[in-house]
């Protein structure tokens, strides 16, 4: 094993991949996917892997991507600017209920979660009439949103208004946490839900149009891109910056809404937002690296410049931490964004059984039906393992063990 803490894997005519994964599985399927995406000749420097990695839809989950001259639309993905968000309240554990339940229900009750379609039902995960003050919070956004639909008319059909503060379905989650001084968390994932979605698979699909317009042949079509200088690279660029700030406004909504039907549920007077974090983990953003400007596509991995706090979620029964960033040049500044999955979705649902699940998650209110064993704490791989190796990526200032976990 490598003395440094990342192995380098060099490409035949592409950059290095550098891959933070000591005491931590790679599957083949994501080397393989990562050595494709090393090839392309816009890739700068190196691609770094963060040791959460798994295999991705376009890209690989867990890496950053840095490009000159061009942006990979699928490598952002159709999550865009997915991440989480973490507040720290004056409560602290013997402030809470002995029975969680009517929390856990109570936030269920304030958030909109999951997703129900049938045939003149309405979705659960969305708003029938939004409350007034999610009108207020949409007309921050709507101006820009609006003139994206005056180029692209399509995208003004997605749920944009109806999901804002809402959760989402999958990996999203909302949870109550204590931190290693027994002080109470909120803490919550999720992204730009069904309009970014709209806006990422929009331009993926753009930009395959594009290459075959321009006989570009490509390892995998996943991979094509908008070069910098054309229509629809600035358009993608705004659109995207548009759906990260949809999703950081998504969370701060719901956060806001969670407070109050906390406050609802414990009649002790509290403070909340006292250390506040708010972190995409899907998205692209220009930033200064060794010594050039350059494009980097975060896919499942979070900004740890210097000081900059972020957040490392483990799974639904194990620790998540609150960590703040080293500012590792060689990771262009970065770290995991959680402690990434060791199963499919499909693989945990045939081989992880109901009484594991429920095991696995003891201690912690949330679901404990065959219908979340794609979520259960088997199919990721372990925190601390995670954690090890990127010490030199993050510092952990607090240590966070869920208490409510409350899954869309």
């Amino acid at each position: 094993m490598s003395t440094a803490p990342y192995d380098t894997i060099p490409t035949a005519g592409g950059v290095p991949v550098k891959l933070w994964t000591h005491g931590v599985p790679v599957d083949d399927k994501a080397r393989t996917q990562l050595m494709r995406t090393a090839s392309m000749p816009f890739i700068f420097h190196h691609v770094a892997v963060m040791p959460d990695v798994h295999p991705g839809i376009g890209a690989t989950v867990g890496s950053v991507i840095p490009t000159k001259g061009a942006i990979i639309p699928a490598a952002v993905g159709v999550d865009i600017g997915c991440g989480m968000m973490a507040a720290r309240t004056s409560l602290m554990a013997q402030d809470l209920p002995d029975s969680l339940d009517r929390l856990r229900a109570a936030i269920e009750r304030a958030v909109p979660h999951g997703r129900s379609v049938g045939r003149g039902k309405r979705d659960d995960g969305a708003w029938g009439a939004p409350p007034r003050a999610i009108v207020a919070a949409w007309a921050t956004l709507s101006a820009r949103f609006d003139r994206l639909c005056e180029k692209y008319p399509r995208l003004s059909k997605a749920n944009h208004l109806t999901h804002l503060g809402t959760l989402g379905t999958g990996n999203h989650f909302i949870e109550l946490c204590l931190d290693q001084d027994a002080r109470v968390w909120i803490m919550l994932h999720s992204g730009s839900r069904g309009v970014g979605n709209a806006i990422g698979s929009f331009f993926i699909e753009l930009a395959r149009q594009d290459m075959r317009k321009w006989f570009i042949n490509l390892p995998d079509e996943d991979l094509a891109y908008f070069p910098e200088g054309t229509d629809h690279f600035d358009d993608y660029v705004e659109a995207v910056g548009w759906a990260q700030d949809f999703a950081a406004l998504n969370r701060r909504v719901m956060m806001t809404n969670i407070i109050a039907a906390l406050r609802g549920q414990i009649s002790k007077p509290f403070d909340a937002e006292m250390e506040a974090v708010n972190c995409h983990h899907n998205y692209v953003s220009r930033e200064n690296h060794f010594g050039e400007s350059v494009l980097v596509t975060r896919k499942g991995a979070v900004r740890a410049s210097k000081g900059t706090l972020g957040i490392i979620p483990g799974s639904m029964g194990a620790k998540s931490f609150i960590v703040r960033g080293l500012g590792n040049p060689e990771s262009f500044e970065s770290c995991s964004h959680g402690a990434g999955r060791v199963m499919s979705r499909n693989e945990a649902k045939k081989l992880v059984t109901l009484d594991e699940h429920i095991h696995d998650t003891q201690g912690v209110c949330c679901r404990k039906d065959a219908s979340v064993i794609d979520e259960t704490p088997r199919a990721y791989k372990p925190i601390d393992a995670v954690m090890a190796a990127q010490a030199d990526l993050v510092e952990i200032l607090h240590t966070l063990k869920q208490v409510v976990c409350v899954k869309g």
